[in-house]
């Protein structure tokens, strides 16, 4: 089956339109990186960042550079504590929610 539309596209535009899936896809990217799946977190984040707010801002409000932004959310990054959790603070405070962490069996 061919694809008629760019994945990307496709995700940007409905990012664009409906916060509830905005915020879905921000909170899979999160759950992804809390399960051990950094692979795909990284990869819904970096999604979530192209479609939103955009790596040049995101520099500018959290003071990273923007290529090290973008290689922390590559395939091959390796982001360290403080700019993942730097980078979440904001992605958060943009979309106006606060995730918790519970824990449950």
């Amino acid at each position: 089956m061919v694809l008629t539309r760019d994945f990307k596209e496709t995700i940007q535009a409905r990012v664009a339109r409906d916060p509830a899936f905005r915020e879905a896809l921000l909170k899979e990217g999160v759950e992804a990186l809390l399960s051990g799946d950094m692979t795909t977190g990284k990869a819904v984040l970096r999604d979530y960042i192209n479609a939103t707010v955009g790596f040049e801002t995101l520099s500018a409000e959290t003071q990273i550079p923007s290529k090290s932004l973008m290689r922390m959310f590559g395939p091959k990054g390796n982001p360290n504590a403080r700019n993942l959790f730097q980078v979440l603070g904001y992605l958060q405070q943009r979309e106006g929610v606060r995730f918790e962490i519970r824990a449950s069996r």
